[in-house]
């Protein structure tokens, strides 16, 4: 009897431990689920606007743009829809209008990477016409294909806050945003934003049209 007496008085005492809680080092811990960027509620309301993506209109993430630089910055152009996004990481943090390339001249596809920055542009290629008189005689002229007036001379378009993206001349730049292709290859965006956009990058950043 003092055996069993001594058998079940153990087996009280283990009992009074694991709901202590004597067993914690056994203690399973499920496995966390991947964390998952949360949606802008304020971005998906200006993306069911009516009219986008065509409209002018561009939404800033306050949050993120002054959190935003060049090192951790990519831009993203989608010719279907004519946007520009500036991404931080996979964070939209700029959507804004741009106008890309008519078929003619149509913008290149694929990923690029900026190789110059220039605040202050001008074309050498594409421009104006003057005549001797200084009377203008083509405001879409191309060097290489229409002949200067005798006398006159050309002055190539503005193409402020230039970012380059290929060695034959395509760049990221301000001009005219029409809504529909229109360019002659490069991509144009507003005159307020792109200044923002080349702020946040640098020779390098990850350039993707699609």
């Amino acid at each position: 009897m003092p055996l069993l007496q001594n058998v079940l008085k153990s087996a009280a005492l283990i009992s009074v431990a694991w709901s202590l809680g004597g067993c914690a080092s056994f203690k399973i811990t499920k496995l966390e689920k991947p964390i998952v960027p949360a949606v802008d509620p304020a971005y998906e309301s200006f993306k069911a606007q009516p009219g986008y993506p065509k409209t002018f209109g561009v939404w800033t993430n306050p949050t993120l743009f002054p959190a935003t630089t060049p090192e951790n910055s990519r831009i993203q152009i989608s010719l279907a829809t004519q946007r520009g996004l500036l991404l931080n990481g996979d964070q939209v943090v700029l959507d804004y209008p741009i106008c890309s390339g008519v078929k003619s001249r149509p913008t290149p596809t694929g990923t690029f990477y900026i190789l110059e920055k220039i605040v202050s542009k001008k074309s050498n290629r594409y421009g104006k016409f003057y005549d001797s008189e200084g009377k203008m005689v083509n405001s879409n002229a191309d060097v290489r294909l229409d002949a200067l007036p005798e006398g006159g001379r050309f002055e190539g378009a503005d193409m402020n806050y230039w970012m380059r993206l290929t060695q034959d001349g395509v760049g990221h730049h301000i001009g005219p945003v029409l809504r529909t292709p229109a360019s002659h290859a490069c991509v144009r965006g507003p005159a307020k934003t792109i200044p923002l956009v080349f702020e946040k990058v640098k020779t390098g950043t990850r350039v993707d049209i699609e």
